[in-house]
């Protein structure tokens, strides 16, 4: 009998588990202030327990000596698009309405309070889609060159999600110069924010909290006339550089099968990146670039972009060193090395230094970041101006290796 009792007891209280201890607290407190509002088995159960009402009030609003603002609510436009609460604070409507009627009596002409409600609504529900398309608009870029697959047309992208019918998509927005325009269309709006965020080009930079940062990236590429061009002179050296190194990677393959070497395969426009990185900085006063890679595109980097000579490269292939006086026969393999050379643009004169590093990948952030600072400090460049650093990243290395 004693068994049974024991079963009994465990079955009328099998409900209180650590899982749903927060609800019952709840439940519990929600009866101390109004029995009534609970059920009638619930009232019975909490009226055996007996204890007093305040206790189970207390006991349900928490500790005293806890925070009321803690944690923190986060009000950025990242955590506006993750969470979907779009509506701007109060303030901002009021701001934009100023500036509507402003606009208004500069051009000497009255407007009723529904058309400045509804032109109100269209400058914050045009800024709330701008919002979207530069945190959300890299996940409908164009960027599959063999349209293998199509891109998702998400919801919070589509002016209809705001609002916007075809019938208003050319009605006169007032945006205050946020994309370059004073005032501009939906159908305007949508065609530049396309072009910028989703098109064969997509740039993520919502999530750096530097404002300064975020908005020199915004400034110099978001607006009407801040499409990315090329000469015909720009775009046949980028070819030429591309086709370089693809016949050098093809080459590879075919002299040296199956061998090691982490090509570029794929990625060729590293390549007239990194020239064009070199040349613009020689332009600006750099006069010294240190440089870290991974593996992957290492022997296109030395040939192509280092001048390492082919020669040297294809003797390491077949066991050789380039300078065996220098290394002293260490054996490292090829992908591990660095170099060091002199480049010219346009008469200003560029050294270059490729790190080596390990087979860690991430190992060699610090020895640059380091190296640049020592040669900074040595020839008294105080503005940070004159040697720069430049971090490339293999795709394994957005997972973090524990390198700080």
């Amino acid at each position: 009998m004693t068994d049974q009792s024991a079963n009994e007891q465990f079955h009328a209280s099998s409900f209180m588990q650590g899982h749903n201890a927060a609800y019952l607290e709840q439940l519990y407190a929600q009866y101390a202030h109004d029995p009534n509002t609970v059920d009638s088995a619930w009232q019975a159960f909490f009226q055996a327990l007996g204890d007093a009402d305040l206790d189970v009030k207390a006991d349900a609003s928490g500790p005293s000596w806890a925070r009321k603002d803690w944690p923190p609510q986060p009000s950025d436009d990242l955590t506006a698009a993750l969470t979907g609460e779009w509506m701007p604070p109060p303030q901002e409507a009021a701001a934009a309405k100023e500036k509507i009627l402003g606009k208004a009596k500069e051009l000497d002409s009255t407007v009723s309070q529904e058309a400045v409600k509804r032109a109100v609504l269209d400058s914050i529900r045009a800024l709330m889609i701008i919002r979207a398309h530069r945190i959300r608009g890299h996940l409908s870029a164009d960027l599959d060159p063999l349209k293998l697959q199509v891109a998702g047309q998400h919801l919070e992208l589509q002016p209809k999600s705001y609002g916007f019918e075809e019938a208003d998509m050319d009605r006169p927005i007032f945006i205050d110069n946020v994309l370059g325009l004073q005032f501009a269309s939906m159908r305007q709006i949508i065609d530049i924010l396309q072009r910028t965020y989703c098109s064969t080009f997509a740039l993520q930079y919502m999530h750096i909290s530097d404002p300064e940062q975020s908005s020199w990236l915004k400034e110099r590429i978001e607006g009407r006339d801040k499409e990315i061009t090329f000469t015909r002179e720009g775009r046949k050296a980028i070819l030429n550089k591309m086709v370089e190194a693809e016949g050098f990677e093809k080459f590879l393959h075919v002299k040296y099968t199956g061998t090691k070497r982490f090509g570029l395969d794929g990625g060729e426009s590293l390549i007239p990146a990194l020239e064009q990185i070199i040349k613009r900085g020689g332009a600006l006063g750099v006069r010294d670039i240190v440089i870290g890679m991974p593996h992957r595109g290492r022997l296109s980097v030395l040939a192509n972009v280092m001048q390492k000579p082919y020669r040297a490269i294809f003797n390491e292939f077949q066991g050789g060193s380039f300078k065996p006086e220098d290394v002293d026969g260490s054996g490292d393999v090829k992908y591990h090395l660095g170099a060091s050379s002199d480049r010219e643009f346009d008469g200003n004169n560029v050294h270059l230094s490729l790190t080596a590093n390990p087979s860690h990948l991430e190992a060699v952030n610090p020895v640059v970041i380091g190296k640049v600072r020592a040669k900074q400090d040595q020839i008294g460049d105080g503005d940070r101006t004159q040697v720069l650093p430049l971090l490339l990243h293999g795709d394994a290395a957005f997972a973090g290796q524990g390198v700080v």
